[in-house]
């Protein structure tokens, strides 16, 4: 019986200090990425002092984010979950090795690089867990591989790879969503009344106005799951995470929850609808800063949809995609 392939799958991810220690070397990496943070800067020459400044003057309050959460994120770790969960989905029909890249902080892309080079490997494939493309998440992660990876010779030429750009409307994703809406459904005393809100992490206007595809791909996103789920129930979707003066996307967050709460919402299921685990922007952004304006609002039941995570239809939909990469044409 032939070996099973060996397949290479790097899941890339954001990442998260995983100690107060690291919250300010975190920030300086997530400020100085170009594609997160886009600030001309003349050659570049003053980005990473930048980067360190604002860094510095942020990292009290954010410490304090991560130390109410536990004291630090718990990204890498749930990424890791997902990371096992696939391997177990291929194994029948591969040798899978998975590798984590973080963008921010550790496990690092280099890391991620390191493993790949060193594994004797037929198949590649790049995973970003971004849902929904951005030009500061997927791209992003991307050119930093990219930076990184040189690919190794062999007698059969380079390694193929395929890269996943998104499954914003991946059947499975979708019915996860779904899945999870209705599980936090019965946190309600009625569901007939509850207002679903979508948020979803901003992005600068300046990356929509360059072609950045991704609210469009949030806005289909929402409409499949409404139209997945058929709940009658009233919808909205606004944006979460806003940094610096630049104009971001709209509506906010906590504004929303603001409106609604003085139009006489009572009821909110909120949505992390671009998180695919949990981390600071879910436990503390919505489930603690946007809990309070809820309530402050009149909003009298406030709960939050969990993380699609490990989720077996989840994982399910990233075999599928590793699958479906695969049986694609590689590239270069």
């Amino acid at each position: 019986m032939p070996a099973a392939p060996k397949l290479g799958v790097v899941l890339f991810q954001l990442g998260g200090p995983d100690s107060l220690d690291a919250v300010e070397p975190f920030l300086v990496n997530l400020f100085s990425d170009p594609d997160i943070i886009p600030i001309p800067v003349v050659g570049g020459l003053l980005r990473k002092p930048l980067a360190r400044y604002i860094a510095r003057k942020r990292a009290p309050r954010v410490s304090e984010h991560y130390r109410e959460i536990g004291g630090r994120s718990p990204l890498s770790l749930l990424t890791a979950r997902q990371a096992s969960a696939l391997e177990a989905a291929l194994r029948a029909d591969f040798d899978p090795l998975i590798a984590t890249a973080m963008r921010y902080w550790n496990p690092t892309t280099a890391d991620a690089v390191s493993r790949i080079r060193g594994a004797q490997l037929d198949q590649l494939v790049l995973l970003p867990l971004y849902p929904q493309f951005s030009y500061a998440t997927t791209l992003s992660s991307l050119k930093e591989w990219n930076r990184l990876y040189r690919e190794p010779s062999s007698s059969n030429g380079a390694l193929p790879s395929r890269t996943v750009g998104d499954f914003h409307r991946h059947p499975l994703y979708i019915e996860t969503l779904v899945d999870r809406i209705n599980a936090t459904f019965h946190h309600f005393d009625s569901r007939d009344d509850v207002h679903l809100v979508f948020s979803a992490h901003g992005i600068p206007l300046s990356l929509v106005e360059k072609g950045d595809p991704y609210p469009k791909q949030i806005e289909a996103t929402v409409a499949a799951v409404m139209e997945r789920g058929a709940w009658p129930n009233p919808h909205t979707l606004c944006f979460q995470s806003r940094v610096g003066p630049m104009k971001w996307l709209e509506p906010s967050t906590e504004p929303t929850l603001e409106r609604l709460g003085h139009e006489g919402v009572k009821r909110v299921l909120i949505i992390p609808i671009s998180f695919v685990t949990e981390h600071v922007e879910t436990l503390h952004e919505i489930n603690i800063e946007a809990r309070e304006v809820a309530e402050h609002a009149g909003i009298q039941q406030f709960r939050m949809m969990p993380a699609v995570g490990d989720h077996p239809k989840f994982i399910a939909c990233l075999a599928d995609l590793v699958r479906s990469a695969i049986a694609a044409p590689a590239t270069a």
